[in-house]
């Protein structure tokens, strides 16, 4: 493809009107959505863009043997974050997310007045999952790269087109913990969910069992205090799910010394993920 991007693929600042435009006229249901009482805070809206536009920007996704892969027992998945790598359009689209009339409107809706979305794509960008690929319970990094900021938003846009339900990969919300049932958002072609992170929003994303390809766009949004009315961190903090015991044990003891280690070392002892430009 052309280190330009075709007249026929929208720029960041069309998709940023139509996306703005899209959530400002439901608004006041995903206000409703989100903030319903014992629950992580969560909403989607479907139908974000043309489908045809988010069929090109599937098409854009590279091969998973161009992205970095993840594969242990916390996670497997493949992530793009090096976003000149790959088709300008893919850096349109993440982009996008993090225009000013986007951030306002996310704003209005969750109601975190003060938003900062992350230019260095701090554990955002893209990810690919295939059959096999998973994504254990977790707590997503309470910080941005520079431990500067809260995480408080993620933004998950779904774009493979035709994906079912029962294919996996859908986003669960463990809502009263892994001793109780979760709640599942379905990955959904032209989806976009957003959801709270903080000390509590344990989440995951069930195994892929199809021979296909899960394709996110990712942002997150961070702030300079946090949600909850205490300072706290924590690293990207994984469990086993409920039927995984020995897993559990493991993974625990993971992120405790992770933690720890990253308490002594600001930015710890391995090279972050982050977009460098």
């Amino acid at each position: 493809m052309s280190n330009l991007i075709s007249s026929k693929f929208l720029i960041r600042e069309q998709y940023a009107e139509i996306i703005a435009a899209k959530l400002n006229q439901s608004k006041e249901t995903l206000k409703k959505e989100f903030y319903v009482p014992n629950q992580i805070a969560s909403c989607y809206l479907d139908d974000l863009l043309d489908k045809t536009d988010v069929k090109n920007i599937y098409k854009a996704f590279p091969q998973k043997q161009d992205m970095l892969q993840l594969n242990d027992w916390r996670e497997y998945k493949y992530v793009g974050i090096q976003i000149d790598k790959y088709s300008p359009i893919i850096s349109e689209i993440i982009y996008s997310f993090q225009h000013p009339k986007v951030v306002k409107v996310i704003s209005e809706i969750t109601g975190i007045k003060q938003l900062f979305p992350d230019e260095y794509l701090y554990a955002g960008g893209i990810s690919l999952m295939d059959k096999g690929c998973f994504l254990n319970p977790h707590l997503d990094n309470s910080h941005d790269k520079d431990r500067d900021k809260y995480r408080v938003l993620n933004l998950l846009y779904y774009v493979t087109p035709n994906w079912r339900p029962e294919y996996g990969g859908n986003l669960e919300l463990w809502d009263s913990g892994l001793k109780n049932q979760c709640r599942t958002i379905d990955y959904k072609f032209n989806r976009l969910v957003i959801m709270m992170t903080n000390k509590n929003s344990l989440h995951s994303v069930n195994k892929v069992n199809y021979q296909g390809q899960r394709c996110c766009v990712s942002n997150y949004y961070f702030s300079d205090q946090p949600v909850d009315t205490e300072s706290y961190f924590h690293v990207t903090s994984f469990r086993g799910r409920p039927e995984q015991k020995l897993r559990d044990i493991i993974l625990q003891g993971d992120a405790i010394l992770r933690n720890g280690i990253r308490k002594v070392f600001k930015y710890g002892i391995k090279k972050s993920h982050y977009y460098r430009k």
